[in-house]
């Protein structure tokens, strides 16, 4: 019997797949997450069921979609005592450890449960002298949130008594907002970055919707953000340049910091010889907008905030340098990880394995498209309206349904819903959009209903303002 692999989970939070040199990043380069792939498979369509990042989380450990799991937005706490893939490992025998940023909650009922150690940040967490809660309570760690994480899952795994096979989630803040590189390292240089092709993007065909959102680089970074102030004088897009050179030096450094990190887990689970029998994974919880249409942050159902980089690697199992180019989506990690490990799956996981396709073994077709759901709906932050949609291969329809659960104190704030549809494959910036056009009525009527459906196949709910689509006659 082939040994049960180990697992090792590094979760990074907003770090973008176009800033990974696996996945073609111009920007920076990123050469031990990359190695990850080059050991084993880099998933190339992987993407956020809902873009934020305490609902993405939840949905990666529950293998369930944000209205089965609960955690819908930034400030739902997740009911702990749900079955996860780590719980599941646990009963089966794993030893379970998570350190880092939880950020789905605190207290009794939200805490990490499953789990026979756990330390993770107070809310979003700090950079520097990051607060960590565990069973003993709250205590400040002096150093760097990225390196003292990487620290407490390798301190972890060298103290494990036996042989039970093991799990760790190492998941960390970086490369999140404010961006604060390591104190210790030298500052990186501003003002040498590639600008997004998209940068000046004019939204001319796109939906209010869309254009309300809070997120430009050029008006809604802030003092915070950007550390030091601008020089005096500069015009509107001047000064949108500036500010770009200003985030991005301080994110890639974030993510460089990272890449380091992973250096060391792989290379300490080498050192052990361990590596060959681990399950590796490499993955942030949603992507990020680098610039991208002249924005930062997520939210959307845009492919730089759909997408999220995923690379794993399993030598004993896997050969290196795969390339695995279905859908797939963070509900689906519970039930893949847990076929790697010959681990079953609780009856309420929903998602695929594609455990199977990776060792050429499938059991059934890949999933024709997904299903997203964006739910957390504010006028006073980032102003990104709720929204739902469906992306196949080459299209990408997006209802913006535009009410629903808000912030806190932000108030309730309705539109009528909006439609945009765009063509993947003629337009991958997604800059045209063509709800609209009569050229792909077609298309889109076709698409209404498989957004229907894949609703109904996920159990969600639609919005009581979304017309129900004309059915074809084989649908109905």
């Amino acid at each position: 019997m082939t040994r049960r692999p180990n697992v090792v989970v590094i979760l990074t939070d907003d770090h973008a797949a176009h800033a990974i040199s696996a996945y073609g990043s111009v920007v920076n380069r990123t050469p031990r997450i990359d190695e990850i792939g080059e050991l084993g498979w880099r998933v190339e369509h992987c993407f956020a069921t809902n873009s934020l990042c305490s609902p993405s989380r939840a949905s990666i450990l529950t293998g369930t979609y944000s209205h089965v799991n609960g955690v819908t937005t930034l400030v739902t706490p997740i009911d702990a005592s749900q079955p996860t893939f780590v719980s599941q490992l646990k009963a089966a025998g794993y030893r379970t450890a998570v350190f880092g940023k939880w950020h789905m909650g605190e207290g009794p009922g939200h805490d990490p449960e499953g789990f026979d150690e756990w330390q993770v940040f107070l809310d979003q967490g700090e950079y520097v002298d990051p607060q960590l809660l565990s069973r003993d309570g709250l205590r400040v760690v002096p150093g760097y949130a990225t390196d003292i994480v990487t620290d407490l899952a390798l301190d972890w795994i060298d103290a494990l008594p036996g042989d039970d096979p093991w799990c760790v989630l190492v998941w960390h803040k970086a490369p999140h907002r404010p961006w604060v590189p390591d104190p210790a390292r030298s500052t990186r240089v501003a003002g040498s970055v590639p600008v997004p092709a998209t940068f000046d993007d004019d939204y001319a065909t796109r939906t209010s919707s869309a254009r309300r959102a809070a997120m430009r680089i050029a008006e809604h970074l802030t003092a915070e953000d950007l550390k030091v102030d601008p020089p005096a004088g500069l015009s509107y897009d001047d000064l949108a340049l500036w500010k770009y050179q200003r985030f991005m030096a301080d994110y890639l450094a974030c993510v460089e910091s990272v890449d380091d990190s992973v250096g060391r887990i792989v290379d300490h689970l080498r050192s052990r010889e361990d590596l060959d029998d681990t399950l590796l994974l490499y993955a942030s919880d949603q992507g990020f907008f680098l610039g991208d249409h002249g924005w930062f942050d997520k939210r959307f159902m845009y492919e730089e905030s759909l997408r999220m980089p995923l690379l794993l690697s399993y030598p004993r199992r896997l050969p290196g340098g795969g390339v695995f180019e279905e859908i797939v989506t963070n509900v689906d990690w519970a039930r893949t990880i847990l076929d790697a490990c010959d681990v079953e799956p609780h009856p309420r996981m929903q998602g695929r394995s594609f455990w199977p396709d990776l060792v050429g073994e499938p059991v059934e077709p890949p999933a024709e498209g997904m299903y997203y759901r964006y739910w957390e709906h504010d006028d006073v932050f980032h102003k990104a309206p709720a929204h739902y949609g469906y992306r196949s291969e080459r299209y990408k329809l997006v209802y913006f349904y535009n009410d629903g659960l808000g912030l806190p104190g932000t108030g309730s704030w309705t539109y009528p819903g909006e439609w945009e549809l765009y063509d993947l494959l003629e337009d991958p910036h997604e800059l045209r959009n063509v709800a609209e056009d009569p050229a792909y009525a077609e298309i889109r009527a076709r698409l209404e209903v498989e957004l229907w459906q894949a609703q109904a196949r996920v159990g969600d709910t639609p919005h009581p303002g979304q017309p129900r689509p004309a059915l074809h006659e084989e649908d109905r």
